[in-house]
């Protein structure tokens, strides 16, 4: 039986790499010996050694964000396998592929109070898109371990529900520590045991019908919207203007394609929200963060916005028909790759045959007035001496050395959406926007950087030539400070230091979103303080010099370039651990500098 263990562990490790598999993050543990081995012995995996389960599993999300391949992640057994879950979850909701391996006690210890033993079948019920609780492994079963291991890779990459999360969990008994014995031989040429082949898509000309009498069409791009090239030459050639989500790909300056980036700011002017309602919106990918432009989709056709019908059509393109519309205001859900939608149209729908005379030009007027604001009223308060979040998010997307950059899920992402400008190069922008949370956001960065390069990721876009850049506040660079722990290092590991990858933390001493929000003038002020805004004691500087970080820390305008582009050029050099920018601002001005800039573009559009 123990040989039938380590021979299972090594054969599931070989059909995983035949698969594609290059990446194994592995938590330490006596439990998962079989599989720690198995990987850390196969020299064609690189394997990440991560102290953390928590943290582990959102560095195996960024691999499989990054590349659009997964990683395999190994768990000892207990609350291990439990600390996972917050990273499952991301994984299921944001379609990022993620094999997760968690070994377990032999059923003989569960229900007596053994240690380390807990439920760890059906864990992520409902958040994986494949799970099997294996037992013990049995050589009488031998004929089928290719199979499931192969089926594992496939189901994390190509299921019926998109790609996702998968569950694998191992119950081996002591020892654990004998070697492997001859493999059962797999397929021929090095080939995984499965393969799924997507079936050819029948063209649907629904949407090029209604694009043919459309007057005033818009898509609006998010994350995973198809080749970003193929949308933009779609737009320029059928005049249609692009709300670009960062995210997308497409917030770029093509000269053809009229692309929108400062859509939030432009919506919150009544008149040009009303002026400029379309009669057709194409979705494609995710939405926006900006509650403003979702909630002028929704109610654009309505002055209650309470899902009513709008008065105008709204297509949601989407490759595995998930119903991603929490406004219910789309009237049809089309199934399809975006891509195969959109290669089609250009041969289906006449240029610009219907569309309103000055549409796509108004659209881009609008942008060009808005981006003119924003930058003239974020020079004016660095004239002044003010270090502001959003002329740090600006100043990020606008550095061409910058290849990817992994922006947080509150203010960091609506920063980067709202006040980025389109350039050519801009680089390519990941977030965990699944499930929406600031857990796991540095470990996610420092998963995405080593993989980065080895394919053209989940998001859609592709890969862009620079280093990694997380951007992150200050309570969650703190909630994620295990990420920075690592093992010395071990001369003969792979791939485990030396990435191209820098945080950026906008340390504003506390929770910078809630000062948006209504309890923000309806809680007394040091009640707030104590629920919400949440500062901490603990120095961010101080803590990251503590994990071995270089750090450079700025307040103030007049030497926020300089700094940013001397630590640019440390994080190009790379190092085992990611160089720090602190960004030290303050959270209740920040909320004054926003409707600075918003009031700054509704009297541009006015003018």
């Amino acid at each position: 039986m123990p040989a039938a263990q380590a021979t299972f562990s090594a054969v599931l490790v070989d059909e995983l790499v035949r698969a594609g598999l290059r990446h194994a993050v592995i938590c330490p543990g006596s439990r998962s010996t079989p599989l720690a081995m198995a990987f850390a012995t196969d020299t064609r995996v690189s394997v990440h050694v991560r102290l953390d389960e928590r943290s582990a599993g959102f560095f195996a999300l960024g691999v499989g964000l990054e590349s659009g391949v997964p990683a395999c992640l190994v768990t000892t057994s207990g609350t291990a396998a439990a600390e996972v879950h917050a990273a499952v979850v991301e994984a299921h909701q944001a379609r990022v592929p993620l094999i997760v391996c968690t070994a377990d006690r032999p059923p003989e210890l569960h229900g007596v109070g053994a240690p380390q033993t807990v439920e760890q079948a059906g864990l992520f019920s409902g958040a994986v898109r494949f799970a099997c609780d294996l037992g013990v492994p049995d050589l009488a079963a031998a004929a089928s371990w290719r199979s499931l291991a192969s089926r594992l890779f496939a189901e994390a990459c190509a299921s019926p529900a998109g790609p996702g999360p998968v569950h694998l969990n191992v119950a081996y008994r002591d020892p654990l520590d004998t070697p492997p014995g001859d493999l059962p031989p797999g397929r021929s040429a090095g080939r995984p045991w499965h393969a799924v082949v997507p079936a050819p898509r029948l063209p649907d000309d629904r949407l090029a019908e209604m694009l043919s009498t459309a007057r005033r069409p818009l898509i609006v791009a998010g994350a995973r919207c198809g080749d970003p090239d193929l949308v933009l030459r779609v737009a320029a050639e059928l005049a249609i203007p692009v709300l670009a989500d960062p995210r997308s790909g497409c917030r770029r300056v093509t000269g053809a394609a009229p692309v929108v980036a400062a859509a939030d700011a432009l919506l919150r002017a009544p008149s040009f929200a009303h002026s400029h309602r379309p009669d057709l919106v194409v979705r494609l990918g995710e939405a926006w963060a900006s509650k403003v432009v979702n909630a002028w989709l929704d109610g654009a056709g309505n002055s209650a916005g309470n899902g009513a019908d709008n008065g105008f059509e709204q297509i949601l393109v989407d490759p595995f028909g998930e119903w991603r519309d929490p406004g219910r205001t789309v009237a049809s859900v089309l199934r399809a790759r975006p891509d195969d939608l959109l290669s089609g149209l250009l041969d289906a729908v006449p240029p610009a045959l219907q569309v309103e005379v000055g549409w796509a030009a108004s659209w881009a007027q609008a942008e060009a007035l808005a981006q003119g604001a924003i930058g003239a009223r974020l020079d004016d308060l660095a004239a002044g001496g003010e270090l502001v979040e959003p002329a740090v998010a600006r100043a990020l997307a606008a550095s061409p050395d910058v290849g990817t950059l992994v922006v947080a899920s509150s203010m960091p992402v609506r920063d980067l959406e709202w006040f980025s400008a389109p350039r050519p190069g801009y680089p390519r922008v990941l977030a965990n926007r699944g499930a929406n949370g600031i857990d796991g956001l540095v470990s996610t960065t420092l998963g995405v950087a080593c993989s980065s390069g080895s394919a053209d990721g989940a998001g859609g876009s592709a890969v862009v030539a620079g280093p990694v850049v997380g951007v992150v506040g200050d309570l969650a660079f703190l909630h994620d400070l295990t990420a920075l722990l690592r093992a010395a290092p071990v001369p003969e590991s792979a791939g485990a230091h030396g990435d191209r990858c820098g945080l950026l933390v906008v340390d504003n001493a506390g929770g910078g979103i809630f000062s948006f929000l209504g309890q923000a003038r309806s809680v007394e002020r040091a009640r707030f303080e104590q629920l919400f805004g949440t500062p901490q004691a603990n120095d961010v500087a101080e803590l990251a010099r503590a994990a071995g970080c270089s750090v450079f820390d700025v307040d103030g305008p007049e030497k926020f370039q300089g700094e940013l582009d001397r630590w640019l050029r440390e994080v190009e050099a790379g190092s085992a651990a990611p160089p720090v920018l602190v960004c030290r601002t303050d959270r209740a001005r920040n909320v004054e500098v926003h409707d600075e800039l918003n009031a700054a573009v509704a009297l541009a559009l006015r003018g």
